[in-house]
Order: C-alpha cells, then structure tokens, then sequence
C-alpha cells in the first residue's frame, strides 16, 4: 500500500507516499546531467589553463578544486534545500526521515556516505534491489539513515476535498479542531479513506494517534467513529465562521 504524508500546521506529518523506482531513476538522471554539464566546463575552462601554465601540476591543482563540487554535490543539496537535489525539486519528491518529521544533517550524511554501496560501486544494482524489495522503496543508504524519499505531488480531486455532511442538530465533541487548516483535513480524509478501501487498521491506529498528539486530545472512540467525528467536527466550526 501507498503511504500518504500530511505536514500540519504544527509541522507534524501524519503518513506520507513513497516513491517508487522509476522517479527515484529519474531524478537521479537529471542530477547526473547536471553533473556531466558541470564536468564539460570544468575540463573546457582546464584545458584552456593547459596552454596558460606550463607547469602541468597547477593545472592538476586547479582541476582537483573545481572537481570536488561534484563529491559533495548530493549532501550539499539535501542539507540547504530541506531534503532535495534539483532531480528532486523537477519531480516533486524530497527526503524526510521514516516518521515523517524533516530529516537532518546527520541523516543527510549517512545517506551520502551509503551511496558508494548503493550506487558507485556496483553501479546501481544493490540501491535498486534494495528499493525494489523494501515495502518502503528504501535503499540501503535510506534505511541505515531512517529516511524515505516522499513525493510532494498535490492531485486534488473532488473526493479529496474537506467537504462534509453535516446535520443541522450535529453536536461537536472536539473544539480543538480548529488548530488544523484544510490541508490538513483534506489530507486526513485522504489517508484515512485509503486506509478504509484497504482494510490498513494499523495506518487508521497512526493516523487516528497522531491527530489526537497534534490536537492534545484523548478518546476512547474507536479509530475510525473518532476520525468521522473529527472529519464532521472540522466541517461543522468551519461552515459556521
């Protein structure tokens, strides 16, 4: 099954979706080519310094310097852009760690120093079995660090809206409904149908415990009576502003 992520507004996600082989190539490709494009200047701007110096190994000096960008061009990205490459930015997808919270450096860096397993040295084959065969589409790197790759892709459809139906004598049971904003609503009514058509109770127990943490709520409804209220409850405060 898909994992959905939902970022709040108390920068809490509730569930993610993964991404599958094919992007994670993708966007790889488009990082590799920028890497190439950089290359080509590099050796260019190079050998126009071969004929500038005579001494081969200031020229050599200068290459090494100008190549090392590409050594740190992957942990550098994912640090500064929150989880991206620009492959990553083209596609929509970005690094967050298992839980869904953002990842940090250390994260980033574990990660990084996994890709000559993953990637260089047997050239691609163990990070692609290892996505292929992981329920999470993790490679190694991926799951030495506890992150996942997430798309942030928005494809609204009309059954994704937070629109509710709501009696005229409903009575609400949970005020604190309020700290959350559409997207919020809108992105649990997503994950918590998916997990309804799926038959997944263990993704409606998470969502349903990570709505009352960021909601500082407690009830002992069950999961799915307690997200309908919460679904309802939304709708009904919302409708009477």
């Amino acid at each position: 099954m898909a994992n959905l992520a939902i970022n709040t507004t108390q920068n809490v996600n509730l569930a993610y979706k993964t991404v599958g082989i094919g992007e994670r190539i993708l966007a790889f490709l488009i990082d590799a080519f920028i890497l190439w494009l950089y290359l080509f200047i590099v050796n260019f701007i190079t050998a126009l310094l071969g004929t500038a110096f005579i001494d081969n190994w200031t020229v050599f000096g200068i290459q090494s310097l100008l190549f090392l960008p590409i050594s740190f061009y992957s942990l550098f990205m994912h640090i500064v852009f929150n989880g991206r490459t620009v492959g990553k930015m083209v596609l929509k997808t970005r690094v967050v760690r298992v839980d869904g919270l953002p990842a940090n450096w250390s994260n980033y860096m574990i990660r990084w120093l996994l890709r000559l397993v993953d990637i260089w040295i047997f050239l691609g084959s163990i990070g692609i079995l290892s996505i292929l065969f992981s329920n999470k589409h993790q490679r190694i790197g991926d799951a030495a660090a506890g992150t996942v790759v997430i798309t942030t892709k928005q494809k609204v459809k009309i059954s994704h809206t937070i629109l509710e139906e709501v009696e005229e004598e409903y009575q609400p049971k949970f005020l604190n409904v309020t700290k959350l904003s559409d997207k919020d609503v809108r992105l649990i009514k997503e994950t918590y149908h998916i997990a309804l058509r799926s038959n997944d109770f263990k993704t409606m127990t998470e969502l349903r415990n990570r709505v009352e943490e960021v909601l500082e709520i407690k009830s002992d409804l069950y999961d799915r009576q307690f997200l309908d209220i919460i679904l309802k409850d939304y709708n009904y405060y919302t409708q009477k502003l």
